[in-house]
């Protein structure tokens, strides 16, 4: 047997991890006419828009509008089929993926309920955390689900979910307290994106998240899908979009005066309070 050299395939190249961003003169996020396509269907459409620093920025319209692609644009799981997205100026394309995801703090609508203890379905938003009890208990605090702890028989140790015996169930409101604490674990993360977080939650409780959120995004920036106006419109910035479209931009304000599809919106789900 002739000694034949082995042949090693070369492992593609991986992004270096990126430089520190300079977050004081550029924009967080920005989209520069960009559009996907889901095989021949085309969903978003010559989105251009950016996030700030300190900035909320609301995403509403109807189902089906492009609102949950925008953000799964914005954490990479897709690039786009058109135009670009940077991230303090930096092409999201030349980020490596795992640097731009520990950036990023999220809570989908779709939220896991583990069938683990508390402390570990907090824990999950940070792995490497998991173990660290005082920065769980914080995201615990920050997320206003302090309560939801202290009623649990064994506290932050109770085990979750129906499938063992011992198991706790939780209402729908008290699972997404949890899922947005996990959420929190992110302590570092420059930007927050919630998607549809006050759904199970009443109208104290969703007032009370979203100063929590206020106060959390002074030092960082928010993005957050509702359907809940009372929600949307204390954000500094409201993107409606419309068919895959950014059809308005602007403050609660704005859009009222300009009395366009927001104001619509709007007016239709405040009549539906005061009837």
């Amino acid at each position: 047997m002739s000694d034949m050299p082995l042949h090693v395939e070369a492992p593609a190249p991986v992004p270096e991890k990126t430089r520190e961003i300079d977050r004081s003169g550029e924009p967080v996020f920005e989209l520069r006419s960009i559009s996907h396509s889901y095989s021949r269907n085309k969903v978003i459409f010559d989105v251009s828009m950016s996030v700030w620093p300190g900035e909320v920025v609301a995403l509403v319209g109807d189902n089906g509008a492009g609102k949950s692609t925008l953000v799964k644009l914005l954490l990479r799981l897709y690039d786009p089929t058109q135009g670009a997205i940077s991230y303090g100026g930096v092409d999201l394309r030349d980020f490596d993926p795992r640097d731009l995801r520990d950036r990023i703090g999220v809570l989908f609508q779709d939220y896991v309920r583990y069938q683990f203890t508390a402390l570990e379905n907090v824990g999950l938003g940070e792995v490497h955390a998991i173990s660290d009890r005082p920065r769980i208990e914080a995201a615990v605090d920050r997320a206003g689900a302090r309560s939801v702890i202290d009623s649990l028989p064994h506290k932050i140790d109770t085990m979750l979910g129906g499938w063992f015996e011992e198991g706790h169930e939780l209402s729908g409101g008290q699972w997404q307290k949890i899922a947005l604490a996990r959420a929190f674990m992110r302590d570092d993360a420059e930007l927050l994106v919630l998607d549809e977080p006050t759904a199970s939650l009443d109208a104290e409780a969703e007032h009370d998240l979203f100063l929590r959120l206020k106060a959390l995004a002074a030092d960082r920036s928010a993005i957050l899908i509702s359907h809940r106006f009372s929600t949307v419109r204390t954000a500094d910035r409201i993107a409606v979009l419309q068919n895959g479209r950014v059809a308005e931009l602007g403050s609660h304000e704005a859009l009222l005066a300009q009395d366009g599809r927001y104001a619509h919106l709007f007016r239709l789900q405040a009549s539906g309070y005061l009837s």
